[in-house]
């Protein structure tokens, strides 16, 4: 995969993929129109604007398409950590490594370029199928916050943490990168990471270019 830092140009591109009801079954977020769509964009572009977040369209290098989202957020460069995710990937691509390749790409960005500590992702308690996926990539279960949000159909979430820490980081790499080299892979891929990246001085996360995955 690819991961370029989101723009509004990438609308159209995403609104081909992305207004599946399934897609949004799970998040605070309301989106069943293109207009829906676009307001989540500018949503993720004033994280990006206020130094919290830095959002990506994932694009699969195959076909060149756009299928789906992922997001740095809640970064606090003092503590040194970063959340992943606001995730979508379109059905066709799911279940296929394009997932795990763009999870992979941005904890070696979070922890080899940036020196963060810890990365961080959360999920409704309901949401099994998060859960596992989270799992799979290597993090660590934490805890569940009760009653942590109103969901928008009045519902309160109970939320569940997970996390993969620097000192964990190595060993997750390598088992990511060996289940992709035997599945997806002919040859083994080397460690993804980036020079492309520094801290911002008001806190943020800086690219100028996007994130790849070796083939």
């Amino acid at each position: 995969v690819r991961l370029e830092p989101l723009t509004r140009a990438h609308l159209d591109a995403l609104a081909e993929v992305g207004l599946d009801p399934d897609l949004w079954i799970w998040t605070a977020s309301t989106v069943r129109t293109r207009d829906d769509l676009a307001a989540y964009v500018e949503t993720a572009l004033a994280g990006q604007a206020d130094g919290t977040a830095l959002p990506f369209a994932t694009v699969d290098r195959a076909s060149g398409r756009v299928v789906g989202s992922t997001r740095f957020g809640n970064y606090v460069a003092a503590h040194r950590r970063v959340e992943i995710g606001w995730t979508f990937v379109a059905p066709p691509w799911q279940r296929t490594a394009v997932n795990t390749e763009a999870k992979l790409l941005m904890m070696a960005h979070a922890f080899d370029t940036l020196g963060l500590t810890r990365v961080e992702w959360k999920t409704d308690a309901l949401n099994a199928r998060s859960r596992a996926a989270i799992l799979r990539l290597g993090a660590i279960e934490e805890g569940t916050l009760r009653s942590h949000m109103v969901v928008r159909d009045g519902r309160l979430r109970d939320t569940v943490y997970f996390s993969v820490t620097a000192d964990e980081w190595p060993a997750v790499r390598d088992r990511l990168t060996a289940r992709l080299a035997q599945g997806a892979f002919s040859t083994p891929i080397n460690t993804p990471g980036s020079s492309a990246g520094s801290p911002s001085p008001n806190g943020g996360v800086l690219w100028s270019q996007a994130l790849r995955c070796p083939r």
